[in-house]
């Protein structure tokens, strides 16, 4: 689930971008800042590239029963979904700073006009997420100093996303419950 909800989002910002600037091509691409060889992949120069910074569980556990209905009237029970929270890196990685600057600027438009995003405005959301919702991450300069040090980065123009409540579910039945098919009234106590 977290590599359709990456490339959900890749592709809508992509969209959004392609339109705005009236482009041919793509200007989004989901990679790492460095290589494990410390170059910069080729594929993120001028490009708006999406980095996964962190993932998170949600704390927060939801109250839902554990059983779900089969076609034949019996239950399965299988563990509640895991939910995370993404954060996800925006680095504006262009030869001119102008483009740099332009690109961030929409990026950071397209969130905010595009904070949530549901299956009313996005028909298009793959099977298995029913919203995803995005925070700007506010950190300090030290805190973003040390965060480009350690991914062995030189730092570029960026922002930061935190995309709530990605739902992860392993489709493994526990148990199977029989359905209740009718009941004994023989067995009910006399007055």
């Amino acid at each position: 689930m977290l590599d359709k909800a990456l490339q959900f989002t890749s592709t809508v910002l992509n969209q959004f971008l392609k339109v705005t600037f009236s482009l041919n091509e793509n200007k989004v691409v989901i990679n790492n800042l460095i290589s494990p060889n410390g170059d910069i992949p080729e594929g993120n120069k001028n490009k708006m590239v999406l980095s996964l910074l962190n993932i998170e569980q949600e704390t927060n556990k939801q109250f839902y029963g554990r059983n779900q209905q089969l076609e034949d009237g019996s239950f399965k029970n299988v563990n509640p979904a895991e939910r995370f929270n993404l954060d996800l890196l925006f680095s504006s990685n262009f030869q001119d700073y102008s483009e740099t600057l332009k690109f961030l600027n929409a990026t950071i438009q397209f969130f905010q006009a595009n904070s949530t995003m549901d299956r009313q405005r996005y028909s298009n959301l793959p099977e298995g997420i029913d919203r995803l919702n995005f925070d700007i991450e506010k950190i300090s300069y030290h805190e973003m100093h040390s965060l480009w040090s350690a991914m062995g980065a030189k730092y570029q123009p960026s922002v930061i996303y935190k995309m709530r409540l990605v739902s992860i579910q392993a489709d493994e039945t526990i148990q199977t419950i029989p359905s209740v098919t009718g009941t004994n009234n023989n067995t009910l106590p006399n007055k």
